[in-house]
């Protein structure tokens, strides 16, 4: 069964700004508010750490945490939604969120005062494992939601927005975060996403209609039927299709997930100080905000590849210029140490913003319409590896070769990356102006 595109009362399909625009008290406004209050704590977990007696190297592993659930969280997180629906999970996880973080308030304000035990250490731990747990939870099932929602004729310019809305929410998190730190508590930024998270809960259970990610008949509880031979064949079908399209677009992940790695590294070998890192950051980050919308028209018209190319191949250039520069320049000047820092950062950017929301939708171009969670539960547990592992590529090379050369290690996999979309995506995507397959 596939979703008729919405129409007036006199028949005629709506224009896409009036589809976003019934979205947004649904999707994109939790979206906004969820994503800036997890912006704004990420920054400061690694700082709590330190505060409860953590040491440098456990206080930067718990931010894996994040990155642990998003590859072993999907597929638990599906079977929630296909049995529950996409409202009541979000709804209940996005209680739990809430209630997390005031805990995390309560209990460890006066720890980082006071002195830390052993206990508020592993408070917050669980805590961190439920909240990454919940967000994976929002994740997916928002993202299964715009699948059924969304025309597919319009389903790139939906799916983009939706990343645009994240990187809206990633550069307003952190500044708000900073308003609270201000006035003296670092543990406030839990309470600040407990409000966005709870504004964003009421939106969702006011606004988001039921049962809208349930395309089949309801699962019957108790023992699970046996798969048919047609259900076998079509999932290695759909595993197949994935794995083709997931080789190539890992690669622009895994430059996303090392990019806040990568750049400051290089910014410091440079002799960079925090402040111009941090404009450099803000500058490619306007950038991408800028091609969202863009972006989502160029693919709707032309194709997933028209998008997903030039994002790798741009992105692929950038690290391979950053690798150049940041060799060439390294001791010429505080000037050209910033140009050397800014230009492939921005080319970086371009690429990046082409690719808002580019995951997202070739996650539903590869899935099955009927029991799409699960498919999409698969999709990103295989993207999941890819940002697991994004990390470990750039602290083995950088165990025995200068930053650059990590930075040259990610443009490559980026080019290679393109080479093998530009192949592949024309086969098993829809091409520009078609309805998906």
């Amino acid at each position: 069964m596939t979703t008729p595109e919405p129409a007036s009362p006199s028949g005629r399909s709506r224009p896409a700004s009036q589809v976003l625009w019934s979205l947004a008290p649904s999707v994109y406004i939790p979206s906004l508010l969820e994503f800036s209050g997890l912006a704004a704590l990420m920054p400061v977990i690694p700082l709590l750490a330190l505060d409860l007696g953590f040491s440098a190297w456990q206080a930067a592993a718990l931010t894996t945490i994040f990155g642990l659930t998003s590859f072993l969280g999907p597929i638990p997180a599906g079977h929630l939604i296909s049995r529950v629906g996409a409202r009541s999970a979000l709804v209940v996880t996005g209680c739990l969120l809430v209630v997390a973080n005031v805990i995390a308030f309560v209990v460890l304000t006066p720890a980082v005062h006071d002195g830390a035990a052993p206990v508020h250490r592993v408070a917050l731990v669980v805590l961190l494992l439920v909240m990454a747990t919940n967000t994976q939870v929002w994740q997916l099932g928002r993202q299964a939601y715009l699948g059924t929602a969304l025309p597919p004729m319009m389903r790139a310019r939906g799916m983009t927005l939706f990343g645009g809305v994240i990187r809206i929410g990633q550069v307003i998190g952190p500044l708000l975060g900073a308003v609270v730190m201000a006035t003296g508590s670092d543990t406030g930024v839990f309470l600040l996403f407990a409000v966005t998270a709870a504004a964003a809960t009421v939106m969702i259970a006011v606004f988001l209609p039921p049962g809208e990610a349930q395309l089949g008949p309801a699962r019957p509880r108790g023992r699970r039927p046996a798969r048919s031979p047609a259900r076998r064949t079509l999932n290695r079908a759909v595993l197949a299709r994935m794995a083709v399209v997931g080789l190539g677009i890992t690669p622009v992940m895994m430059a996303r997930v090392n990019r806040p790695v990568i750049v400051p590294l290089l910014g410091a070998a440079l002799g960079l100080d925090s402040v111009w890192i941090s404009i450099v950051f803000g500058l490619s980050a306007v950038l991408e905000i800028l091609l969202v919308i863009p972006a989502g028209t160029l693919m709707d018209r032309h194709g997933r590849a028209a998008v997903a190319v030039p994002c790798a191949v741009l992105m692929g250039a950038g690290y391979l210029l950053l690798a150049i520069l940041g060799t060439a320049w390294s001791e010429q000047g505080q000037s050209l140490a910033l140009l050397a820092l800014l230009l492939p950062s921005l080319l970086i950017g371009i690429g990046n913003g082409l690719g808002s929301g580019i995951v997202m939708t070739l996650g539903i171009d590869v899935s099955p319409v009927h029991d799409r969670t699960r498919y999409l539960a698969w999709w990103n547990t295989m993207l999941g590896a890819g940002r697991l592992a994004a990390p470990l590529v750039v602290t083995g090379v950088a165990l025995f070769a200068p930053i650059t050369v990590a930075g040259a290690a990610m443009g490559g996999l980026c080019l290679v990356g393109g080479a093998w979309l530009a192949r592949v995506l024309p086969r098993v995507t829809p091409s520009g102006g078609t309805r998906a397959r």
